[in-house]
């Protein structure tokens, strides 16, 4: 008996090992933000399933002053398909199976990467099968990519304990070591980061809430623009950052926390200048303190794309923390 259990132990131990040691043979993977690659037979890319595809990867995204696709895309057909393409962080497979499928997959050939399999018995089942999951294709991409620039935000940002507006507000947000400070007086937080293509910004603050008030995109536009005036100013004298009155931010009920909270997705600008760009914004219905704690995120690149630059900054906002 002595003796069978020493094997079962043994067996387990070797197992254990061989399943680490599998783990640590995965390769890197690779990849920029928002890039898909689809494995897909040239036929089908070229036709009809490819324009099923095209229209959810290439649907411009929301609140963004240019028109931008949601994913970049790389396609390859299946025989092509080699080692090189396999260290590709974000791979969607469709093709055709008997039984209809739809699944996701973690790092099958590299680490970090999750691949996407949309399977149908003929090319009318997989065009409604891939319409039908147009928000999970999306979702699964662009949350894999937030994960992995998260994990990033561990080894190289502040230590959240050194900012006033942090304590007394009650909150905290992974910022990026590149990003510097402007402003931290205890009620409005601003950092920085200027890049080759102009610049990326976080603030944030807080807003005085009753169960009483009411939470409307007017009401938190108003607030917005009270903060740009007083705490934002342009380059020239009585110049400072409003919301472009022209587009009305586009909003979307989340959760963060899991507290209620609003997503706004619009532009910028500063009055009296020609500056603007696109924003994110996050207004989290925080009752427990008797606020609303708005984070939020703009930018400022003339002449390039943004889609990427909006996506960081939703990145750092989702890594929030309230005390």
């Amino acid at each position: 008996m002595l003796k069978k259990i020493t094997l079962i132990a043994l067996l387990f131990i070797i197992i254990s090992s061989c399943e680490k040691d599998d783990k640590l043979t995965l390769v890197g993977s690779t990849g920029r933000i928002n890039h898909v690659l689809i494995v897909i037979k040239n036929s089908d890319w070229q036709g009809e399933v490819g324009d099923a595809l095209r229209e959810i990867i290439a649907e411009p995204i929301e609140g963004l002053p240019q028109e931008e696709a949601q994913f970049s895309i790389n396609q390859v057909p299946p025989e092509t398909f080699t080692s090189l393409f396999k260290r590709s962080r974000n791979i969607m497979f469709v093709g055709y199976d008997k039984k209809g499928n739809f699944y996701s997959n973690s790092n099958i050939y590299a680490s970090p990467q999750i691949t996407l399999s949309i399977l149908s018995e003929n090319k009318e089942a997989l065009i409604e099968n891939i319409r039908s999951h147009k928000n999970e294709i999306i979702s699964t991409f662009k949350d894999n990519d937030l994960i992995v620039y998260q994990k990033t935000l561990k080894r190289k940002s502040y230590d959240r304990k050194t900012f006033k507006t942090f304590n007394t507000l009650n909150f905290s947000l992974r910022i990026p070591s590149g990003y510097k400070q402007v402003e931290d007086d205890g009620t409005f937080l601003w950092f920085r980061n200027t890049i080759s293509k102009g610049l990326l910004n976080i603030i944030a603050y807080e807003i005085p809430f009753s169960p009483n008030d009411t939470l409307s995109v007017e009401n938190i536009i108003k607030y917005r623009d009270s903060i740009g005036e007083k705490y934002i100013p342009g380059q020239f004298e009585n110049t400072y950052m409003r919301t472009e009155p022209q587009f009305k931010p586009i909003t979307k009920e989340v959760k963060i926390l899991g507290l209620e909270a609003m997503e706004s997705r619009g532009l910028w600008i500063v009055d009296g200048d020609y500056m603007g760009g696109p924003f994110i914004s996050y207004a989290i219905n925080d009752k427990k303190n008797n606020r609303i704690l708005i984070i939020e995120g703009f930018s400022y690149s003339p002449s390039a794309k943004k889609r990427d630059y909006v996506f960081e900054m939703e990145a750092i906002l989702k890594t929030v923390n309230i005390n």
